[in-house]
């Protein structure tokens, strides 16, 4: 059975990250057979129109345009849906994650491709991931009344059916689930 990491890194820096240094130490701890790498500092686009309407029309409806607006988000789920663990490195910016983080969140989470409306609910459609989130936070102390981001990316996380998130400091020090 192979084993697949999604490494994804969202700080801007590089020298000196802390959240980047611990990323890799856990993909290493890990050893993956295959390492996706996905470095979100060179950016993603935001949402917009094009992209909006094209994930609600059917892909065989859909104009060149709206191909070309889903080409990037097609390619992360993929990259996504191929992963066994997804290990995130990310810095606490301004109480929370950074935009680029948050635009992969828009670009992955998708109604019918990576969760689906039910009747009693949204279902994620990614069962079966594992996630391991570090972060380096600056001084706000995670889990606590200022971090909006480790409770925010475990609550999307399992919207799209990743579940089984860990959370870790800089240190590589584990989060109490509660508290984050």
């Amino acid at each position: 059975m192979s084993n697949t990491v999604l490494h994804i890194d969202a700080s801007a820096r590089f020298a000196d990250s802390l959240s980047r240094t611990q990323s890799a130490a856990q993909v290493e701890k890990l050893e993956p057979d295959t390492v996706i790498r996905r470095d979100l500092s060179e950016g993603l686009p935001f949402l917009d129109e094009t992209f909006t309407v094209a994930t609600f029309t059917p892909e065989e409806n859909r104009t060149d345009a709206q191909k070309a607006a889903l080409a990037q988000s097609d390619e992360l789920v993929a990259e996504l849906k191929a992963a066994d663990t997804i290990v995130i490195g990310t810095a606490l910016y301004n109480f929370s994650i950074p935009a680029v983080l948050k635009a992969w969140i828009d670009q992955i989470a998708r109604a019918g491709v990576t969760f689906a409306y039910t009747e009693t609910g949204p279902k994620g459609l990614l069962d079966g991931k594992k996630a391991i989130i570090t972060i380096a936070s600056g001084g706000t102390e995670i889990g606590s009344d200022f971090d909006f981001a480790s409770s925010y990316l475990r609550f999307v996380l399992g919207f799209v059916g990743i579940t089984d998130v860990t959370i870790l400091d800089k240190d590589g020090v584990r989060i109490d689930a509660k508290a984050a």
